[in-house]
């Protein structure tokens, strides 16, 4: 039996061993539904409202503290377990919230949209989970097929974070001119987005690690096998995550380095130029005091004497401090 139906705000999918999947868009039916034939129950809400909430955790008999915490969004990476159902907290591509209840036979996750207003497709989970579950798949099995999905999806922001910096020191290093500020603030928001990136990833340890302890006793021991390859990624991409941001700190600093030595390069130059213009200027300065018994004053050839004095100077300075690159 393979059933499509829509349902406002709400998707209900109930998965039989040896059967299709069977899509119901009746939300009354879950009740009917539940812990019968060895059914495994998918609930699925995207932005839901605080009645769709409401209604699915008086079906399920969701606990209070969970349901606030997934009306209010926000909430850290984290684990909970309560007498009937867990709750876990996790983000996709580390921007938007994914709440997921989990039951004996049952499972509802609560997405959220992003900055950009855009939703994590479960899409991939969904084809993943009705491709490869056997005959006698477990709700932890699903749980594990939504978290290693969006596990997985961190190593693209990583990647991305990759690229970004590599761009961003191929600008540093150019020869060409730059908008230092312009590269400043672009370094500035690439950190921000790696702190906000590690806030939502590294708890996720936390959570796995507590599956991984049978936290969740519906969790059978085939199951927490593939917590256990979740759980190896997490660390994978916490570790690359430490490594981008070494990276950008490198970055930076090499920025930094750039600009300084920019600038000990103009202060060269002008104090080059300085250390020229001063032996013309002494020259000027003692022919220029105009006491009365000075001998080169009253001398015809005095002025081209100053002169040639001055140029003497400055074609002397000028060579020396080229010799030594300051010019």
């Amino acid at each position: 039996m393979n059933v499509r139906l829509a349902l406002v705000g709400i998707s209900v999918c109930a998965y039989r061993p040896g059967e299709s999947a069977e899509h119901v868009d009746d939300p009354d039916q879950i009740s009917e539904l539940r812990g019968k034939d060895g059914r495994i129950l998918w609930v699925d809400m995207v932005d839901p409202t605080d009645a769709e909430l409401d209604h699915v955790a008086d079906e399920f008999e969701l606990h209070q503290l969970a349901m606030e915490d997934a009306k209010k969004h926000g909430q850290r990476p984290k684990f909970e377990k309560y007498p009937t159902h867990a709750f876990v907290v996790a983000y996709s591509n580390a921007t938007a919230e994914v709440d997921l209840f989990v039951g004996p036979d049952w499972l509802v996750t609560v997405r959220e949209r992003d900055d950009a207003g855009e939703v994590w497709s479960l899409d991939g989970a969904r084809a993943r989970f009705e491709r490869t579950r056997a005959e006698d798949a477990t709700v932890g099995f699903l749980l594990y097929v939504i978290l290693d999905e969006i596990v997985d999806g961190y190593f693209d922001v990583v990647d991305q974070a990759e690229d970004r910096l590599e761009v961003l020191e191929e600008r540093i290093f150019a020869e060409e001119a730059y908008e230092e500020r312009s590269l400043q603030r672009e370094l500035l928001t690439v950190r921000r987005q790696l702190l906000q990136f590690r806030r939502k990833v590294v708890p996720l340890r936390e959570v796995v690690s507590a599956l991984l302890r049978k936290e969740v006793p519906w969790l059978d021991d085939a199951t927490l096998l593939h917590f256990q390859d979740v759980y190896d990624h997490v660390l994978r991409a916490t570790d690359l995550l430490d490594e981008q941001r070494e990276l950008l700190g490198n970055v930076v600093e090499a920025q930094l380095a750039i600009v300084s030595n920019r600038m000990n390069e103009v202060m060269k130059t002008m104090t080059s130029w300085g250390a020229i213009i001063l032996g013309s200027t002494l020259v000027a300065g003692i022919y220029g005091m105009n006491f009365e018994h000075m001998p080169e004053l009253g001398w015809k050839l005095g002025y081209p004497f100053a002169l040639a004095i001055m140029a003497t100077i400055t074609i002397v300075g000028y060579k020396a401090f080229k010799r030594r690159d300051w010019l």
